[in-house]
Protein backbone atom coordinates (compact mmCIF):
# COMPACT_ATOMS: atom_id res chain seq x y z
CA UNK A 1 0.00 0.00 0.00
CA UNK A 2 1.54 3.34 -0.83
CA UNK A 3 1.52 6.69 1.43
CA UNK A 4 1.92 9.71 -0.41
CA UNK A 5 3.25 10.97 2.62
CA UNK A 6 6.55 8.84 2.46
CA UNK A 7 8.04 9.68 -0.87
CA UNK A 8 10.20 7.35 -2.59
CA UNK A 9 13.09 9.66 -3.53
CA UNK A 10 16.36 9.79 -1.47
CA UNK A 11 18.62 12.95 -0.71
CA UNK A 12 22.24 12.17 -2.45
CA UNK A 13 23.42 9.79 -5.06
CA UNK A 14 20.48 8.56 -7.28
CA UNK A 15 18.18 5.68 -6.14
CA UNK A 16 20.14 3.45 -8.59
CA UNK A 17 23.25 3.89 -7.31
CA UNK A 18 24.56 0.71 -6.02
CA UNK A 19 28.02 1.06 -6.05
CA UNK A 20 29.70 1.43 -2.39
CA UNK A 21 32.38 3.81 -3.98
CA UNK A 22 29.86 5.74 -5.69
CA UNK A 23 27.12 5.64 -2.77
CA UNK A 24 30.32 6.89 -0.22
CA UNK A 25 31.75 10.08 -2.51
CA UNK A 26 28.34 10.61 -3.43
CA UNK A 27 26.59 10.99 0.06
CA UNK A 28 30.32 13.05 1.20
CA UNK A 29 29.42 15.03 -2.18
CA UNK A 30 25.44 15.64 -0.85
CA UNK A 31 26.72 16.72 2.60
CA UNK A 32 29.21 18.93 1.35
CA UNK A 33 26.66 21.07 -1.05
CA UNK A 34 24.61 20.23 2.29
CA UNK A 35 26.70 22.26 4.27
CA UNK A 36 26.50 25.33 1.48
CA UNK A 37 22.33 25.64 1.66
CA UNK A 38 22.15 25.24 5.25
CA UNK A 39 24.47 28.20 6.01
CA UNK A 40 22.91 30.13 2.76
CA UNK A 41 20.97 33.35 3.90
CA UNK A 42 23.07 33.38 7.40
CA UNK A 43 23.61 37.23 7.62
CA UNK A 44 27.60 37.62 8.36
CA UNK A 45 26.49 38.05 12.21
CA UNK A 46 24.28 34.66 12.20
CA UNK A 47 26.98 32.92 10.60
CA UNK A 48 29.73 34.14 13.20
CA UNK A 49 27.34 34.01 16.08
CA UNK A 50 27.62 31.52 18.85
CA UNK A 51 25.04 29.09 19.16
CA UNK A 52 23.72 28.09 22.69
CA UNK A 53 23.25 24.76 22.70
CA UNK A 54 25.39 23.70 20.31
CA UNK A 55 28.75 26.04 21.25
CA UNK A 56 29.88 26.65 17.77
CA UNK A 57 29.04 29.40 14.94
CA UNK A 58 28.56 28.22 11.62
CA UNK A 59 30.98 29.62 10.01
CA UNK A 60 32.90 27.96 12.66
CA UNK A 61 31.81 24.23 11.98
CA UNK A 62 32.92 25.20 8.08
CA UNK A 63 36.28 25.40 9.15
CA UNK A 64 36.20 22.58 11.72
CA UNK A 65 34.81 20.26 8.91
CA UNK A 66 37.39 21.86 6.55
CA UNK A 67 40.10 20.62 9.11
CA UNK A 68 38.48 17.13 9.38
CA UNK A 69 39.07 16.60 5.57
CA UNK A 70 42.61 17.31 5.75
CA UNK A 71 43.03 15.46 9.31
CA UNK A 72 41.77 12.37 7.59
CA UNK A 73 42.64 12.70 4.05
CA UNK A 74 45.53 14.05 4.11
CA UNK A 75 47.28 13.77 7.13
CA UNK A 76 45.72 10.85 7.25
CA UNK A 77 45.46 8.64 4.31
CA UNK A 78 47.94 10.32 2.11
CA UNK A 79 50.27 10.96 5.34
CA UNK A 80 51.32 14.04 3.97
CA UNK A 81 53.50 16.22 6.19
CA UNK A 82 50.54 18.85 6.88
CA UNK A 83 49.52 20.39 10.10
CA UNK A 84 46.72 18.16 11.21
CA UNK A 85 45.53 21.18 13.14
CA UNK A 86 45.72 24.51 13.12
CA UNK A 87 47.86 26.12 15.88
CA UNK A 88 46.56 27.46 19.43
CA UNK A 89 44.27 25.47 21.69
CA UNK A 90 41.91 22.67 20.90
CA UNK A 91 39.22 24.72 19.65
CA UNK A 92 41.24 26.80 17.33
CA UNK A 93 39.54 25.14 14.24
CA UNK A 94 36.12 26.16 15.46
CA UNK A 95 37.15 29.43 16.10
CA UNK A 96 36.76 32.75 13.03
CA UNK A 97 37.11 35.56 14.62
CA UNK A 98 40.49 36.68 12.32
CA UNK A 99 39.68 35.20 9.52
CA UNK A 100 36.95 36.32 6.83
CA UNK A 101 33.87 34.44 5.90
CA UNK A 102 35.85 33.93 2.08
CA UNK A 103 38.72 32.98 4.19
CA UNK A 104 36.77 30.38 5.96
CA UNK A 105 35.12 29.12 2.56
CA UNK A 106 38.30 29.18 -0.16
CA UNK A 107 40.31 26.74 2.76
CA UNK A 108 37.26 24.46 3.19
CA UNK A 109 36.51 24.17 -0.42
CA UNK A 110 40.02 24.11 -0.87
CA UNK A 111 40.97 20.67 1.43
CA UNK A 112 37.83 19.17 -0.26
CA UNK A 113 39.43 19.58 -3.55
CA UNK A 114 42.24 17.97 -2.13
CA UNK A 115 40.40 15.18 -0.42
CA UNK A 116 38.96 14.46 -4.20
CA UNK A 117 42.53 14.26 -5.67
CA UNK A 118 43.82 12.13 -3.34
CA UNK A 119 40.92 9.41 -3.36
CA UNK A 120 40.07 9.60 -7.67
CA UNK A 121 40.23 6.10 -8.42
CA UNK A 122 41.70 4.80 -4.90
CA UNK A 123 40.13 1.00 -4.09
CA UNK A 124 38.19 1.40 -1.05
CA UNK A 125 41.13 -1.61 -0.11
CA UNK A 126 43.65 0.15 0.10
CA UNK A 127 45.03 1.24 3.92
CA UNK A 128 46.20 4.56 4.91
CA UNK A 129 49.80 5.77 4.32
CA UNK A 130 52.62 5.36 7.12
CA UNK A 131 54.10 8.17 8.66
CA UNK A 132 50.98 10.55 8.96
CA UNK A 133 48.23 10.14 11.29
CA UNK A 134 49.17 6.40 11.20
CA UNK A 135 52.94 6.04 12.86
CA UNK A 136 52.07 1.82 12.18
CA UNK A 137 50.37 -0.37 9.96
CA UNK A 138 48.48 -1.89 12.43
CA UNK A 139 47.05 1.35 12.95
CA UNK A 140 46.25 2.16 9.45
CA UNK A 141 42.60 2.00 8.32
CA UNK A 142 41.32 1.45 4.76
CA UNK A 143 40.17 4.20 2.47
CA UNK A 144 36.86 2.95 2.53
CA UNK A 145 36.99 3.27 6.72
CA UNK A 146 38.11 6.41 6.55
CA UNK A 147 35.45 7.86 3.82
CA UNK A 148 32.91 6.37 5.92
CA UNK A 149 34.20 8.29 9.35
CA UNK A 150 34.14 11.57 6.62
CA UNK A 151 30.36 10.85 6.37
CA UNK A 152 29.32 10.18 9.96
CA UNK A 153 31.07 13.51 10.82
CA UNK A 154 29.41 15.63 7.94
CA UNK A 155 25.80 13.72 9.25
CA UNK A 156 26.57 14.32 12.52
CA UNK A 157 27.77 18.31 12.30
CA UNK A 158 24.98 18.91 10.05
CA UNK A 159 22.06 17.74 12.08
CA UNK A 160 23.83 20.00 14.59
CA UNK A 161 23.25 22.32 12.17
CA UNK A 162 19.86 22.33 11.73
CA UNK A 163 18.93 22.66 15.02
CA UNK A 164 21.52 26.01 15.06
CA UNK A 165 19.60 27.11 12.16
CA UNK A 166 16.46 26.99 13.50
CA UNK A 167 17.88 28.79 16.77
CA UNK A 168 19.43 31.51 14.36
CA UNK A 169 16.92 32.92 12.33
CA UNK A 170 13.79 29.80 12.10
CA UNK A 171 14.62 27.93 9.41
CA UNK A 172 14.69 24.35 9.24
CA UNK A 173 16.07 22.40 6.88
CA UNK A 174 15.36 19.45 4.85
Amino acid sequence: MSDTRFPVLLDGPGNHVDDPRELLVGYLDWYREALARKTAGLSEEQLRRLVDGVGWAPLGLVRHLGWVERRWIRWGFAAAQVAPCPPGEDDAEWRVDALSTEQVWRAYRAEVAHTRRIVAGVPLERRAALGGRFPAAADAPSLGRILFHLLQEYARHLGQLDVARQLLDGVTGE
